[in-house]
């Protein structure tokens, strides 16, 4: 049984607290901010835990710390363990912007370091315990830590693959775009369509069984085939009215999202057969519209 220091136990750190099997890691203690209480259902689910501040810690004999504290204070928690470490374990943090080049105050006393990612939404802990199940993770860092953290993904019930360190921006950046932007996206989508139908609630039903079907066809088929719509059919003369609606409504940050993601949409019709000659109107339009031409 490998033994577990969770420190930051706040979402994450909470959810993966309560999916390791229990009969295989044994959860030694949770470190949290000074100041702060263990949220209760981890009090409740690991009462023969050890409950520490980090201004009060003593000794990490752990096997395995998971560092979940936020991004800006990810170094500043290895430096002020590395003084408390006894027979260096492996750290892993769970950035996923953030390499495990952020834990080198460990890697040079002897520390096993890497990340471990969880693609996954997670808003508290008890629904973020289960949304780790299937969940693809991210593990980058030296080759212990990376079998380390593959193991604890597998046990998770995850899914882990590994990326090279210097990339770890760039994976981040698409997993914001997939999901924080994709929410930025559906709600300006949202917005569009409340001032259609009158209300924000019913705007949003009408959408999400849209968004739906296309993740349905995201499934099943490539991004060029699952296009559908005005781009996927080069439809000028909807797209030029498109344009006239979103400028009617004098909010040009829409416009411009809309044109952007259009310059993408071609791209993906063309590959798909749409008419280059067309799409060579929209891209033209799409300049003008953009103040380019």
């Amino acid at each position: 049984m490998l033994s577990v220091t969770i420190i930051g136990p706040g979402r994450v750190g909470g959810a993966m607290a309560l999916a390791l099997p229990a009969s295989k890691y044994k959860i030694e203690q949770f470190v949290v901010g000074d100041g702060r209480s263990l949220a209760a259902v981890l009090s409740t689910s690991f009462a023969g835990s050890a409950v520490s501040e980090v201004s009060g810690l003593e000794i990490i004999s752990s096997d395995i710390v998971l560092v979940t504290v936020p991004d800006s204070e990810i170094a500043s928690v290895a430096a002020a363990i590395s003084t408390r470490i006894n027979n260096p374990p492996v750290v892993l943090h769970t950035s996923g912007a953030l390499s495990s080049d952020v834990l080198s105050s460990l890697s040079e006393i002897g520390c096993s370091v890497g990340s471990i990612h969880p693609l996954a939404s997670i808003s508290t802990a008890e629904s973020g315990a289960g949304r780790l199940n299937g969940a693809y993770f991210c593990i980058e860092g030296n080759p212990i830590a990376v079998s380390t953290a593959d193991r604890v993904a597998k046990d998770l019930g995850g899914i882990p693959f590994t990326i090279d360190t210097a990339t770890k921006a760039l994976y981040h950046a698409s997993a914001v775009i997939a999901c924080g932007h994709f929410v930025a996206l559906f709600d300006t989508a949202a917005d569009l369509m409340s001032r259609v139908v009158g209300e924000r609630e019913k705007a949003v039903a009408i959408l999400l069984p849209l968004v739906g079907s296309t993740f349905a066809n995201l499934r099943d088929q490539d991004t060029a085939s699952a296009l559908t719509g005005t781009f996927a059919r080069t439809d000028v003369g909807t797209f030029a009215s498109h344009v006239e609606a979103l400028q009617d409504i004098g909010d040009q940050n829409i416009v411009d999202i809309y044109l952007d993601l259009g310059l993408r949409s071609l791209k993906l019709a063309l590959e798909n057969g749409a008419d280059p000659d067309r799409a060579a109107e929209i891209r033209r339009r799409i300049s003008l519209a953009k103040g380019n031409g």
